[in-house]
């Protein structure tokens, strides 16, 4: 009576390697089936955790078949579109190769027995423990039995409070999304400013992302410090384009044209993604009934760590699962490793929203390069 919540990468890593090693297991997501939402943009998977855990998953192979090593292209430009900063992967440099997250979450999903995932399953919340077993309710009106509920289900999740009572803090700063497709032919001049991994650049208050995806598409992250409702605040809905777009335009009136363009030609609306992040450290009291992987246990700014820590995350927690024949105790051995080593991380990365905005040049750890 093992249950998931939550078919995104560390639910479905978790799951994956869980069956493996001959362990049923059973995963319920929100979403109305697997293709109900777009799954966002591209991610890098870095040799230190997200390829570790698709090792334990007999996936590496087929992860370097979809892998682009070519999105490990960075450049860093000043508000003129100057470059700052710029790194060309080697050949053969495989340390944080880029998947779009679609992709990684099929790749997944398709390893999976038939049935294992149940989609249209929104849960409400989790009952308290009787006799060492949970019970879940969903919204739908149905509920199961778990002896171990392992919460997989984001930055908002319904599982957390059953063993945590924090809550995520909104950063300070949000980020609109815009998406460019068939960049080739119908934005030739921002494909090749972007390259073939990510452009960036900031000024100390504002800041743009620019990311190579698969299938000839852009997706850009305009990135601003303002208020939690900054739109509705100006009269605004995330469909009102050209309005958000006019206000984009004046807040970003001392950069370049070329770089304004990343505000200016997406194609479609903008997708509004306010940064939130749990507070410094996140730990609960060991519960063996109860566990938490990825965001739900240890949300951080997006700084490249959170899909690689829900990922290995999950791996630890399967194999600890895997390894012991009690659930208690291969809760608590994951757990004495998980939250050190999230706890840690989450210093590191904390206040990380401000430094999306840093006009400096971070160091990327390749020396200096133009």
């Amino acid at each position: 009576m093992l249950h998931i919540i939550g078919a995104g990468p560390g639910g479905l890593t978790c799951a994956r390697i869980l069956q493996r090693h001959g362990i049923d297991v059973t995963v319920h997501d929100r979403d109305a089936g697997p293709d109900a939402r777009n799954q966002g943009g591209t991610l890098d998977l870095r040799a230190e955790d997200g390829q570790l855990a698709l090792r334990e998953a007999g996936l590496f192979d087929e992860f370097l078949r979809l892998a682009r090593p070519e999105g490990q292209e960075m450049r860093q430009v000043d508000t003129t579109g100057a470059t700052l900063f710029h790194h060309v992967p080697e050949a053969g440099e495989l340390f944080k190769p880029e998947i779009d997250r679609g992709q990684l979450r099929d790749l997944l999903l398709h390893s999976l027995e038939p049935g294992t995932v149940r989609w249209g399953r929104s849960l409400r919340a989790v009952g308290p423990a009787v006799d060492g077993v949970r019970e879940l309710r969903f919204a739908d009106g149905t509920t199961e039995q778990a002896a171990l509920v392992i919460g997989a289900d984001g930055a908002f999740s319904r599982v957390r409070p059953a063993v945590s009572a924090a809550v995520p803090q909104y950063s300070g700063v949000s980020f609109l999304e815009a998406w460019f497709t068939g960049v080739e032919d119908r934005h030739p001049d921002l494909a090749a400013f972007v390259g073939s991994g990510s452009t960036a650049g900031a000024d100390g208050e504002r800041g743009l992302f620019a990311q190579r995806n698969s299938g000839s598409a852009i997706r850009v992250y305009i990135i601003q410090r303002v208020a939690a409702g900054w739109l509705a605040e100006a009269g605004l809905g995330i469909g009102d384009t050209e309005a958000i777009r006019a206000r984009l335009l004046d807040a970003f009136a001392g950069w370049s044209p070329l770089l304004r363009r990343l505000i200016t030609d997406n194609d479609g609306p903008y997708v509004e993604r306010p940064i939130y992040a749990l507070p410094v450290p996140h730990g609960w009291e060991h519960d063996p009934t109860v566990t938490l992987l990825g965001d739900a246990a240890h949300l951080m700014p997006p700084l490249g760590v959170g899909v690689n820590l829900a990922m290995l995350d999950a791996s630890d927690l399967a194999l600890s699962l895997a390894a012991h024949a009690d659930l208690g105790e291969a809760v608590r051995a994951y757990e004495a490793a998980m939250l050190p080593r999230s706890a840690d991380m989450q210093r590191a990365t904390e206040g990380g929203a401000e430094f999306l905005l840093s006009a400096e040049v971070p160091d990327f750890g390749y020396g200096e390069q133009a």
